[in-house]
């Protein structure tokens, strides 16, 4: 057995504990997913694992969980629930960075946070981020404000931040002005735990959920 998935079913033995049957089914079927994708190259498995633990949290809230969702636009989202006429979509963040970022490391993680709640925030009706507590989100505090508090200045910010790396296609002022994160999944895959934060509180509080 592969140690992608040998690890996955590691986890799932813990997830499954104490969860009915039609849970267990829906995580089995998502960790199935993930292997298809594993073998295809698509996935990791510190991402993989991230996803399979929110996405019991978000089952056991009634929503109907799918992973490496296709969207619009070519995109392709972590996790995508649906809760009655709802949309939810996560995109997890580990904190990795590519080695050709060695060298702005911090500039290349607050571009791509600005330009994943830009961007996928408006294929869904609320919208979440996904991290582990060791890692400490940079989210730009304009877009954790509601869209009609926004000033011309602060679009042009996160814009210009959005295309120093993501220009094909560029976000638009539009996008910009419409996006919205909704909620902050802090995601302890140790503890298979998952705790909700407000993405206010978690920019103001942000050693109380993660290493300083």
């Amino acid at each position: 057995m592969k140690k992608f998935d040998r690890d996955l079913g590691v986890l799932l033995t813990r997830l499954n504990e104490g969860v009915d049957g039609d849970t267990e089914e829906k995580l089995n079927r998502l960790r199935d997913r993930l292997i298809r994708l594993n073998e295809e190259n698509i996935v990791k498995i510190n991402h993989s694992v991230m996803e399979l633990v929110c996405a019991k949290h978000l089952i056991l809230k009634g929503y109907d969980v799918d992973v490496e969702r296709p969207l619009e636009g070519g995109l392709i989202c972590d996790l995508y629930g649906v809760k009655g006429y709802g949309v939810l979509i996560v995109e997890v963040e580990t904190g990795f960075v590519p080695p050709n970022h060695a060298l702005d490391p911090a500039t290349y993680c607050k571009a791509r946070i600005a330009s994943k709640i830009t961007r996928y925030s408006n294929h869904s009706d609320k919208f979440a981020l996904g991290v582990p507590p060791y890692y400490i989100l940079q989210i730009p505090s304009v877009l954790t404000r509601p869209p009609r508090g926004r000033k011309a200045e602060d679009l042009k910010e996160v814009k210009s931040r959005c295309d120093l790396y993501y220009k094909n296609p560029p976000v638009s002022f539009d996008e910009i002005r419409k996006a919205r994160l909704h909620t902050i999944y802090v995601i302890d895959v140790d503890e298979g735990t998952v705790q909700e934060v407000d993405p206010i509180t978690y920019v103001e509080n942000k050693s109380r959920f993660g290493y300083t």
